[in-house]
């Protein structure tokens, strides 16, 4: 499973449920979604529903997103959303489930975005406390917090992977040592960050790989970020997890980079 696509940016020509097999049919074993549901609750059958695809498939999910609001409306987590930390809380036990029932293990917690009406210092006090949860949550199956510097969202404060790792340090203070750098690629460039410091200092502690070229947020080859040096440069320094596939392409023309 050394590269994993996600179905939530890729495959958007066809409907959600069967994407799962399209990437199957594209060449992958291996898929990973955004939180693919409405509410952070959502009823027994749409979650049935989203399994069977899965197992239906074939496909193993590596990664799943928990619950970030309305992202095509801007978004980006729900983790420091001060008001919304029980809906958050119940959603762990969902994810946590899905995540038993499927044999996934990571699980992305956007971090959301600054809202007026709340201090910075508020909301990072309600993030903590949510991510501790979701840690201790997620723990019981094996699974891993992952946490995401995000590019594009000017009201979300994590845009480099020192941003993020404050915040992981802090978690890990608390007690949980399940939760980890979520390291786009894309996203780190976009916002200035250094990637290739970060991959020497961090690479071995990743606890996910997510790619897509810059300018455009296209497939590898489009654009002019080094991907291919980043990602073997993070191999040799001990990252052994798949490269998640996040880019946008229509899907005849997604994978042609890609020699397998």
């Amino acid at each position: 499973m050394s590269y994993t696509v996600n179905c939530s940016i890729l495959f958007t020509e066809l409907p959600f449920l069967e994407r799962p097999a399209a990437a199957v049919a594209a060449g992958f074993d291996s898929v990973e979604f955004w939180w693919p549901f409405a509410e952070s609750v959502p009823g027994d059958a749409d979650v049935t529903a989203f399994e069977r695809a899965i197992n239906d498939a074939g496909v193993q999910l590596t990664g799943l997103n928990f619950n970030a609001g309305d992202m095509p409306g801007g978004d980006r987590g729900l983790v420091s959303w001060k008001g919304r930390d029980a809906e958050f809380r119940d959603n762990i036990a969902v994810v946590a489930g899905i995540g038993e029932r499927l044999g996934c293990k990571a699980f992305n917690a956007l971090y959301g975005n600054r809202l007026d009406e709340h201090t910075p210092e508020a909301q990072d006090e309600v993030a903590l406390a949510n991510l501790v949860a979701a840690a201790e949550g997620v723990a019981a199956i094996g699974g891993t917090v992952l946490l995401e510097p995000v590019s594009g969202a000017d009201r979300y404060p994590l845009k480099t992977a020192q941003d993020a790792l404050d915040v992981i340090g802090k978690v890990h203070a608390e007690g949980p040592q399940n939760i980890k750098l979520l390291a786009d690629f894309y996203h780190l460039a976009v916002n200035g960050d250094d990637v290739a410091a970060v991959i020497e200092n961090h690479a071995k502690d990743f606890g996910h790989i997510q790619i897509a070229d810059n300018p455009g947020r296209g497939a590898p080859g489009t654009g002019e970020l080094p991907l291919g040096e980043w990602i073997s440069r993070s191999r040799q320094l001990g990252y052994q997890g798949p490269i998640g596939l996040e880019y946008k392409a229509p899907a005849e023309q997604a994978f042609g980079w890609l020699i397998r």
